[in-house]
């Protein structure tokens, strides 16, 4: 398929986030499709599709619908993850803000197809503009019986509430998110029991990110053999990449996921500022590893591709650093972010996070020595695969790769420090 035909999520189109406009272009038509489908069909053509979560974990999404249980005594759950809250992330509000009866289709499909009578959204709290647009829109589906009783006429019914978050990271954790939800502190929850056994208010539950169900309704309406066959087999569709940083053309791009990684910056990005070198690469969001900039040729946007680079796509966040970025300045300001959001549950994130920013900044301000490096690494390598959820792992992830990569460029500060002092 040619590229510039895939724009499903963010096609462009004038008024789209008005109800009119959007069934003019067939909205809610996959909706009346699936509601003609049994609810076991729908999950399996979701499976077919090979569709994985756009949230960051790429879990295939149609796998994570067939366990929530078909039949339950308790009420069935589906959360919406709007808490877009990832440094260099910024591609769901444009969902929410361009296309937001697309979502909304997706998490009807989705909700009837796991049984679920009520859907919640939760957004970030900084996300006053968009909450009021999403509010607006479920609005207008409400009027037009697309949520509430006999959606669409049909003997199936469910409601839709907006939740707004209070700007805490962590809640965008699904976990932390159920328990704001609730009223309690957003701490993640230990893991067995999960979600889909014991989620809201110990009832089946299922949370998926804004994007993620955004792709569902474009699944159902043109079927899983012509979505397999938009970018990577392994990883298909299309994502929306959110570039920052030093490039001409910041921005989002609905891209196919075989797209390159130098194409994505060169070619759509409008490439490097002032001509300068590419230095490093955040592909997926801050929490991802760092690429070396000589060192991205041939890699492609998806799952498999960046894993093999040595990355994550993450949450499809690019920044992109020039030759003249100080890396372990950009190292800092990461690590006080996560040590600040840390919720402080677990003793290697809460103490650990504290430790690597204290060691980077001691380094940038001329105090640190070679050893600082040494324990710098080993604090984030504790921290690695020793907290409850994934904020540990996003908080080491960034230091382990930067040593890695540009470990270089924090001797010659430590060097031109014992220098200066001598």
């Amino acid at each position: 398929m040619n590229e510039t035909e895939i724009k499903y999520l963010l096609p462009g189109i004038p008024g789209l986030h008005e109800i009119d406009v959007y069934e003019k272009e067939g909205g809610y038509g996959a909706l009346r499709k699936a509601l003609g489908m049994k609810a076991g069909e729908v999950i399996e053509e979701v499976k077919k599709s090979n569709l994985r979560g756009r949230g960051g974990a790429c879990f295939p999404t149609g796998l994570k619908w067939s366990f929530m249980p078909k039949s339950s005594e308790k009420p069935k759950y589906l959360c919406v993850n709007a808490d877009e809250g990832e440094p260099g992330t910024f591609k769901d509000r444009e969902i929410l803000e361009q296309n937001p009866h697309l979502l909304i289709e997706g998490v009807l499909i989705a909700s009837y197809a796991m049984g679920i009578k009520t859907a919640y959204v939760y957004i970030r709290g900084e996300y006053v503009k968009w909450m009021n647009i999403l509010e607006r829109a479920i609005a207008e589906a409400y009027e037009k019986g697309y949520i509430g009783k006999n959606v669409g006429g049909s003997k199936y019914s469910v409601d839709i509430f907006v939740h707004r978050g209070a700007g805490a990271y962590i809640c965008g954790e699904e976990s932390s998110l159920m328990n704001s939800l609730e009223g309690e502190r957003g701490y993640p929850r230990v893991r067995p029991p999960f979600p889909a056994q014991y989620g809201l208010w110990g009832c089946p539950t299922t949370i998926n990110n804004v994007e993620t169900l955004a792709n569902v309704p474009v699944i159902i309406k043109n079927g899983a053999d012509w979505y397999l066959k938009i970018g990577n087999e392994k990883h298909p569709g299309t994502l929306l990449y959110g570039v920052s940083g030093h490039v001409n053309n910041p921005g989002v791009f609905e891209l196919p996921t075989d797209v390159l990684l130098t194409d994505l910056i060169n070619r759509y990005a409008g490439g490097m500022r002032d001509n300068k070198k590419i230095k490093a690469v955040i592909p997926g969001g801050s929490s991802t590893p760092i690429l070396r900039g000589d060192s991205i040729e041939g890699v492609r946007m998806n799952a498999d591709s960046l894993k093999e680079a040595g990355s994550s796509i993450g949450t499809g966040g690019v920044v992109v650093m020039d030759e003249d970025t100080d890396i372990p300045l950009v190292l800092e300001r990461i690590a006080r972010f996560y040590h600040h959001e840390s919720c402080g549950q677990c003793t290697p994130c809460r103490e650990g996070t504290g430790w690597m920013e204290k060691i980077i900044k001691r380094i940038n301000c001329g105090g640190g020595t070679m050893k600082d490096l040494d324990m710098l690494m080993n604090v984030a390598n504790n921290i690695e695969g020793n907290t409850i959820c994934a904020l540990g792992d996003a908080a080491a992830w960034p230091v382990q790769s930067a040593l890695r990569h540009f470990r270089d460029e924090f001797e010659e500060k430590i060097k031109n420090a014992e220098t200066v002092a001598a």
